[in-house]
């Protein structure tokens, strides 16, 4: 999976009490062990600070994560303490400790919910989630999670950037969910559990309307009512196939079962030009 990184980058350190800074960059694949700071570092909340950002900077993630989990140790009641949560929570992001991340993410919420910087940290959260969907051969509840978590991103902040992304992976949630349902309803299919499989497929076209998988559930509801002898199901199938995707290949496949394989087929394609809401 592409590695789904921060909107925003901040390019500003140490300006009084600044606030969060959000680093560009992709993970290197660094160590996951925490790196001790170095003894030279100034130990004060803004030399730990500095030491941290200067860390991320360098994509050396642990030590990052290490120097903001001290200033919480060593000032707790620090401004800089506060910020140093959400920092060391995107350094674990960064290095694809996501437990880690999202436990620091929700206590970062729970006890700062009106801080500036409080649409990251669902943000971040969100994100943590989505970088653990499995690909569409396993369970998806990972996915389910991942969408959850960015709708609320979308529905607390909506007129964010961070609003405007979420909905974006929403979508591509979505597609994956609808993937998983095909995979489903094609083993069925191939094992002649033909009612489960069309029970598979007919959740594609009626809760995943928008996603890639449409074309394919349809065309495969023609196969199986073909296989059943239902020529005049199938048919109608074929029709809100043809008249939504009428150029695509899987219409072109249902088309050419129908001429093959029933008596009666139309000889045109024109015969296909029904809407979605007289069959489903």
């Amino acid at each position: 999976m592409t590695r789904i990184l921060p909107l925003l980058a901040a390019l500003a350190l140490l300006s009084g009490c600044s606030g969060l800074t959000q680093w560009d960059g992709s993970f290197a694949g660094l160590s996951t062990s925490r790196a001790r700071p170095s003894a030279t570092v100034d130990r004060t909340p803004e030399g730990l600070y500095a030491a941290g950002v200067e860390a991320l900077q360098q994509r050396r993630y642990p030590q990052a994560v290490e120097l903001f989990d001290q200033l919480e140790r060593d000032h707790p009641y620090s401004t800089w303490a506060t910020n140093a949560k959400i920092m060391a929570a995107y350094g674990d992001y960064q290095r694809n400790r996501y437990v880690e991340a999202i436990a620091a993410l929700d206590r970062f919420i729970q006890l700062h919910p009106a801080h500036r910087d409080i649409a990251y940290a669902y943000y971040l959260r969100a994100l943590s989630f989505y970088e653990q969907i499995n690909d569409a051969q396993r369970d998806q509840r990972a996915t389910e999670t991942a969408m959850a978590a960015l709708q609320d991103v979308a529905n607390r902040f909506p007129d964010t950037a961070y609003a405007r992304d979420a909905r974006l992976k929403i979508d591509l949630g979505r597609d994956h969910l609808a993937g998983r349902e095909m995979v489903i309803g094609r083993f069925y299919q191939r094992q002649r559990l033909l009612n489960a499989a069309i029970g598979r497929f007919r959740r594609v076209i009626e809760d995943y309307q928008t996603t890639n998988h449409v074309p394919e559930a349809l065309h495969r509801l023609t196969e199986i009512y073909l296989s059943l002898g239902l020529t005049d199901e199938a048919r109608r199938t074929a029709s809100v196939l043809g008249h939504n995707f009428p150029g695509n290949a899987w219409y072109q496949d249902s088309y050419a079962l129908l001429v093959e394989g029933a008596p009666g087929s139309p000889a045109a394609p024109g015969f296909f030009r029904r809407t979605i809401a007289r069959v489903f």
